[in-house]
């Protein structure tokens, strides 16, 4: 069943769909009266089977014929920072990091970043948003991850209670493979957690020093293997889950 969000509350169990989804539900779907379809409220905890119950020139109203408690989202707020990455990298990320569970997603610009977004920022970011509350829609979400752009790793702003971990592929060469889990055991439901993965260049080591030093991050390795920019957020995520979702 389709799954939209609503950007405003209905006041009643009866409501009209917005032109952009009446215009998905009906013209791209195909949509008729009886059919039905999931909608999650701005609150991103409402959610409800509704059928479409009118149609008219401008309008497509619903009606609310189920009230669904769901239990989908990961037990604690999940950010991921990234550096820029080449090509559509930065879309797939999105996309899939959206499906397992992420919460809010940051790309920032690093030292050894090959692409430069500047002026386009705005315009990316918008296009990687939309493709959030696609994902979102898809994978059954309660809720969109919100996509932000810094232009470094000082422009910074995490809560000092946020345990913080920044993929180092020395540790991986060297065989670290305890600290992801160590730091994973020390989550409780509604802690936050942050990774922080490079660009296809990495990260220098002045900027790990900046990371665990003045943000509290810990560097870890992400397993024996050495993963890419676009692997490695999503292993990260896949971890994540198990520890909190599967395993306990």
């Amino acid at each position: 069943m389709q799954r939209y969000f609503l950007t405003e509350t209905p006041e009643t169990d009866e409501f009209d769909l917005p032109a952009d989804i009446a215009h998905h539900l009906m013209t791209v779907l195909r949509g008729k009266v009886g059919t039905m379809a999931e909608f999650v409220y701005p609150d991103r905890e409402t959610m409800v089977v509704a059928k479409v119950s009118e149609i008219g020139d401008d309008v497509t109203r619903m009606m609310v014929v189920e009230r669904v408690e769901a239990n989908v989202e990961l037990p604690v707020q999940a950010t991921l920072i990234l550096g820029l990455a080449k090509g559509d990298k930065p879309e797939l990320v999105v996309q899939k990091a959206t499906e397992l569970g992420v919460h809010h997603i940051i790309f920032v610009e690093t030292d050894w970043s090959v692409v430069h977004w500047g002026m386009k920022a705005d315009k990316k970011i918008a296009r990687l948003s939309k493709i959030a509350q696609g994902a979102a829609e898809q994978s059954h979400r309660l809720t969109v991850p919100d996509v932000q752009y810094l232009p470094n790793l000082q422009a910074l702003t995490l809560p000092e209670a946020m345990i913080k971990i920044v993929a180092w592929e020395e540790s991986a060469k060297q065989g670290e493979a305890a600290m992801l889990a160590q730091q994973f055991a020390q989550l409780r439901s509604g802690d936050e957690v942050a990774f922080l993965v490079g660009p296809e260049g990495g990260l220098k080591e002045a900027e790990l020093e900046l990371l665990t030093e003045k943000f509290g991050f810990v560097a870890a390795g992400l397993g024996p293997r050495i993963l890419r920019a676009e692997t490695a957020p999503l292993y990260a995520l896949s971890a994540l889950s198990f520890a909190l979702e599967l395993e306990r």
